[in-house]
């Protein structure tokens, strides 16, 4: 089975691709699960440099991710820069307050002892994007569970 690509405005098939395997998904949460290992015990202000460095990516190339947004979904270019341009600011939220995101909360309750919200990362997040805003959802899901220090394997939505 193949998934195609099709350019809305003019229905050509720009590109196909094989459906994955039920072996080729299990090696894919393998490799993930194995990143996560290594993921998680990076430092919050390096994963955080990461996911900047994501951000400028996104700035860097914005007219050519604008320009597969356009092709792809036929959303009008000044829609898909103003989405890869918001994709970008979300991205950068997360690595500008990486330290404040996964840091551990104290709070107070009645009577004696303490009590904390600890942020530890879960592990592997599967994600299943919308089609209509490709930049704006992967980067509202991946930015922040990069930052906490899970592992990510995406999926837009057919």
């Amino acid at each position: 089975m193949t998934y195609a690509v099709t350019d809305p405005t003019t229905g050509e098939i720009r590109e196909t691709f094989a459906t994955f395997t039920d072996d080729q998904i299990q090696d894919a949460v393998t490799t993930t699960e194995a990143g996560y290992r290594t993921w998680r015990e990076v430092p919050v202000a390096d994963r955080a440099a990461a996911v900047r460095r994501c951000a400028q990516i996104q700035r860097d190339r914005r007219e050519e991710f604008a320009q597969i947004i356009t092709a792809e979904m036929g959303k009008p270019l000044d829609q898909a820069l103003g989405e890869v341009d918001l994709a970008a600011d979300i991205t950068e939220f997360y690595a500008d307050n990486a330290e404040a995101i996964t840091a551990d909360r104290p709070f107070d309750i009645l009577g004696e002892g303490s009590a904390l919200v600890r942020r530890a990362p879960l592990g592997v997040l599967f994600g299943i994007m919308p089609w209509n805003f490709p930049s704006y959802q992967v980067a509202r899901f991946a930015a922040p569970n990069l930052v906490l220090g899970n592992t990510i394997i995406l999926k837009h939505a057919p």
